[in-house]
């Protein structure tokens, strides 16, 4: 979390200033006609959209964090103050479901991704407001404002609330309805190509494939082989589709780059969110090693000590710098691969139909791809073999560029509006509900281990192994006076959260006060004070 130094307060200005800054011209866009939806459609109905699209984007995102978080919690537990909540993770976390959903959650963020970029971004050669033609390129022709708009609002400000907000975050029914579409999305099948990419690396590495469910039945596994096939066939045909497109130049793609040169680009930027979404998984996994155990190779102990140096902020920071650069990423790639075909004027690709022809324009053929190719995969080779990913010279090289976008504060602003939606909604930390992990334990409740290896896309470890894994980052162990100051602040935010708290909350606020100075006590005791 960001301090309150002055120039933490400064990136959050200028980062606020500059989402505001953002979200009014890509609006003058729209009413100028001068993105896609809004030239074909309607300005009202492209602004509509892609603020529905934002705001789906903030339970997609937030609701992750829960769902990943929440499984070692006794449901029991929060099964009357949060009845939703309950339900909802009663069946998220029945058998497999949660990889089903995470799953089906990566398809939905990218393909959100997708329409917000053809809603919000600018047509060839667009201005407005009379910017002098430095600032279009910058915020417009680079795609910055969309991603600014999109990163700060409608993800990492949910983040912000929801890794320590789980409970409050999902108690609503747009989650309920949020993972159904998930859940449906996987169902699907049009995903399970990755079921096969994921046995076979781990069969690679020698790992056992976990699961929460007995094994399946002939005819289950035959409808799982059979989806399984349906979505090679569709990947394939995906391929096929928009590979023709961009050399015929029929895609959203700037008109100033050669067709050519379009298809090369559409495979670097696979490449590039590749990197990026294995990266989060490889540096989780290995900061849960020994530093001895991270590996022989010069490039794989460059990466660790850069990425664990001094206390252990890169990691957060990386996973920071790493979301605006994905998404930025994201929205080129949707400019790439969606398709720019006339109806009733251009050749439909392969001579499809005209119905079928608008069905490829849509965007999900672009996002069919990203997700295997450029999201899952990757994933779960970096989850196989983390150390021999890091030895990779070009994840020394992305590191270093993601930690100085991150350092430029751009995103600072997230902090500011999670700070005010937090308000609004009245979010409470999970700890006035449940209480510690301590006091859990302590009550007869406590956390239990869930199984690792899941299919996870931002984060796939618990909140406890999250936890476990940056306090691992810490070049040693900390100093009595360290975990002192640690004790006293969650006592001092108790205590002032303690004064707003309604009489039925102020229990829970004395109860953590009370743990933390029974730690206190233990902490002078093992000092000798």
């Amino acid at each position: 979390m960001l301090s309150n130094s002055p120039l933490d307060i400064f990136k959050q200005f200028y980062s606020t200033c500059l989402v505001i800054f953002s979200v009014v011209i890509v609006t003058a866009l729209m009413f100028t006609e001068n993105t896609k939806v809004a030239n074909d459609a309607h300005p009202v109905v492209a602004l509509v959209v892609m603020w529905l699209g934002i705001l789906w984007m903030s339970m997609v995102e937030g609701g992750q964090c829960s769902m990943v978080g929440l499984p070692p919690i006794d449901r029991e537990l929060y099964k009357e103050s949060h009845k939703i909540t309950y339900q909802i993770c009663s069946l998220g976390h029945k058998g497999d479901n949660l990889d089903r959903y995470l799953m089906g959650r990566q398809f939905m963020v990218i393909f959100i991704n997708f329409t917000i970029s053809l809603c919000g971004s600018p047509l060839e050669g667009a201005s407005v407001l009379g910017l002098p033609q430095w600032v279009s390129d910058i915020f417009l022709g680079s795609g910055i404002a969309m991603v600014l708009t999109n990163v700060n609002i409608g993800q990492l400000t949910a983040q912000v609330n929801a890794s320590h907000c789980m409970l409050d975050y999902i108690n609503t029914h747009f989650m309920t309805f949020t993972l159904y579409c998930t859940l449906l999305i996987e169902m699907t099948g049009f995903m399970h190509v990755c079921y096969l990419i994921r046995d076979c690396f781990y069969f690679a590495a020698g790992k056992p494939i976990v699961t929460n469910e007995p094994p399946r039945s002939a005819a289950k596994a035959f409808f799982h082989w059979g989806r399984v096939l349906f979505s090679t066939v569709v990947l394939c045909f995906s391929l096929a589709v928009t590979l023709e497109a961009l050399f015929k130049g029929q895609t959203t793609m700037w008109d100033f780059i050669p067709n050519w040169a379009a298809v090369i680009i559409f495979f670097v930027l696979l490449s590039l969110v590749g990197l990026l979404e294995a990266m989060q998984i490889a540096f989780f996994a290995v900061s849960k090693f020994k530093k001895e155990d991270r590996g022989d190779h010069p490039m794989a102990r460059r990466t660790c000590n850069l990425l664990f140096k001094g206390e252990g902020r890169n990691l957060p920071g990386f996973m920071v710098g790493r979301q605006v650069t994905v998404t930025l990423i994201f929205f080129v790639a949707a400019r790439v691969t969606t398709l720019n075909i006339k109806i009733g004027e251009d050749e439909n690709i392969f001579g499809v139909s005209d119905g079928l022809q608008e069905f490829f324009n849509l965007g999900f053929l672009g996002a069919i791809i990203t997700t295997i190719l450029a999201s899952i995969s990757w994933q779960l080779v970096a989850s196989a073999f983390p150390i021999a990913f890091l030895s990779n010279p070009f994840v020394y090289i992305m590191l270093n560029v993601v930690l100085a976008i991150e350092s430029t504060g751009i995103c600072a602003a997230s902090w500011f509006f999670g700070t005010i939606h937090k308000k609004i909604a009245g979010f409470q930390l999970d700890e006035v509900y449940v209480g510690t992990a301590e006091e859990r334990e302590a009550g007869g409740k406590p956390d239990a281990s869930i199984h690792a290896g899941r299919m996870g896309t931002t984060v796939n470890l618990t909140t406890a192994e999250l936890a476990a894994a940056v306090e691992n980052t810490s070049p040693g162990e900390k100093t009595f006076s360290e975990r002192r100051e640690i004790i006293l602040a969650k006592i001092a935010a108790a205590k002032e959260m303690s004064k707003t708290a309604s009489p039925a909350e102020q229990s829970k606020y004395e109860s953590v006060i009370k743990t933390g100075l029974s730690q206190l006590s233990k902490l002078n005791a093992e000092e000798g004070v």
